[in-house]
C-alpha cells in the first residue's frame, strides 16, 4: 500500500484524526457544565442538556426529569451566546474531522495529499481550531441565562460560575482545538511528500 505521507505526515494524520474526534465528542456531550437543581444533578452542553424540571401533573409539583437530551428546537437554547457557540464549535468540529479523515486517507492512497495540500489541509484545521476556541471563549456569556441561574443556586453570571462547575467535555473540546491549531498545524508544513515531475 502506497503512501502519501512522510513520517511525520503519518504523525500529522493520527493526531489529526485524534483531536478531531476529542473536539467532535466533547461538543455532543452535554457535560460542559455541572451543576444540581432540586438535589438532582444537572449538565449542560451548548445544545443539549441533562436532568430538566418537569409538571407531574397526578402529584400536582415539579420534579426532575433525569434523563439527557437536545433542545425542542434551535431557539429553545437558552441564550442567543450558546446558540451562536452552538454553530461556530459545529462549523469547527466538521472542519477537523474533514481533515483528520483526509489524513488518515493520506496513509493509504498514493499522490493524495501534496505539500501543498498538506499546507492547505493546515490552514484548515487552524481555521478550524480557532472556530472551536471562539465558540469555547463565548461559552461562558450565557452562564447568565435562568436555566443556568437555577442550576447554579442562582448566582451564576457572565464568567461567574457560582455553585456550578466546568464540566470534562468543556476541557475535551478545547483540548481538541488548541493541539489542532498548535501541533497539527506545524506538522501539516512537513506532511505530504514532493510531487514527482512527470515530462509530460
Amino acid at each position: 500500500m502506497a503512501s502519501s505521507l512522510t513520517c511525520a505526515g503519518v504523525v500529522w494524520a493520527l493526531l489529526s484524526f485524534l483531536c478531531a474526534v476529542a473536539s467532535c465528542v466533547g461538543f455532543f456531550m452535554p457535560y460542559w457544565l455541572l451543576g444540581s437543581q432540586m438535589d438532582k444533578p444537572v449538565s449542560f452542553g451548548t445544545f443539549r442538556r441533562c436532568s430538566y424540571p418537569v409538571r407531574d401533573e397526578e402529584r400536582q409539583a415539579t420534579v426532575m426529569l433525569e434523563q439527557c437530551g437536545r433542545y425542542a428546537s434551535f431557539q429553545g437554547i437558552p441564550s442567543l451566546e450558546w446558540r451562536i457557540c452552538t454553530v461556530v464549535t459545529g462549523v469547527g468540529c466538521g472542519l477537523l474531522l474533514l481533515v483528520g479523515l483526509t489524513a488518515l486517507m493520506g496513509c493509504c492512497v498514493s499522490d493524495l495529499i501534496s505539500r501543498t495540500i498538506g499546507r492547505v489541509a493546515g490552514g484548515i484545521q487552524f481555521v478550524g481550531g480557532l472556530l472551536i476556541g471562539s465558540g469555547c471563549a463565548l461559552y461562558p456569556l450565557g452562564w447568565d441565562s435562568e436555566e443556568v441561574r437555577q442550576t447554579c443556586s442562582n448566582s451564576s453570571d457572565q464568567f461567574v460560575l457560582g455553585s456550578c462547575e466546568i464540566g470534562w467535555a468543556y476541557y475535551c473540546t478545547g483540548s481538541g482545538a488548541v493541539a489542532a491549531m498548535l501541533l497539527c498545524t506545524w506538522l501539516a508544513c512537513f506532511a505530504g511528500k514532493k510531487q514527482k515531475h512527470y515530462p509530460y
